[in-house]
């Protein structure tokens, strides 16, 4: 089934919810790219058993698709002094939720309870700060539906999927605020600055 081999599926169909993709996310490492820039399939995720936020959601959407819903990631666009951060966004009972791997304590896994794309996108607002506390999340694109790769072999590739995150770049990002909104943004509080600098795994 899409190029996966009976080992691969037997594991895969494991993670049925998508509070088990989330979980299987957590034990795997944090990729920190020591040996150069990656953008993994899911099929590299299994054998390098570690990930990045992109990879990660790359990975979740292939698993959301063996539970039979779309395929589908989400770039949330951070200010240029900031990194994005690549979520999978799935729906049920009509509604979203997202499937999320950060190495920090915050940007993480969403419960299925939001209205719509926006309000998803909106939730991480908070959470997305530099270590000087200036909030720096400004837009988000489309849910992409990685099906439009299936000839690529996405999920099953040995190579870099680099062509997914290029794709990701290149469309159009909803702003989320204004040059008004903006200058009035408040700073996000020392506690909160001390939260945000937990981490799962350390990169030495």
């Amino acid at each position: 089934m899409f190029g996966f081999t009976k080992a691969e599926l037997k594991l895969l169909q494991k993670l049925n919810t998508p509070a088990k993709i989330q979980d299987f996310l957590e034990r795997l490492r944090a990729n920190f790219e020591k040996n150069g820039e990656t953008c993994r399939s899911p099929r590299m995720v299994l054998l390098k058993r570690s990930a990045h936020c992109l990879e990660a959601a790359i990975f979740a959407a292939a698993c959301l698709r063996l539970m039979g819903h779309k395929p589908l990631i989400l770039d949330l666009k951070a200010h240029r002094r900031d990194l994005d951060h690549v979520i999978a966004p799935f729906k049920i009972n009509n509604r979203w939720g997202a499937i999320s791997k950060s190495n920090h304590a915050v940007l993480r896994y969403r419960e299925p309870i939001y209205q719509d794309i926006g309000e998803l996108v909106m939730s991480y607002f908070h959470e997305y700060f530099l270590d000087t506390g200036e909030k720096t999340l400004r837009g988000y694109s489309r849910p992409v539906d990685l099906s439009r790769f299936d000839n690529q072999d996405w999920m099953t590739s040995e190579k870099d999927v680099w062509y997914i995150e290029k794709y990701l770049q290149k469309i159009p990002h909803q702003p989320i605020l204004t040059k008004t909104m903006i200058k009035n943004l408040r700073k996000a509080d020392p506690i909160e600055i001390r939260a945000g600098k937990l981490t799962l795994w350390k990169s030495a």
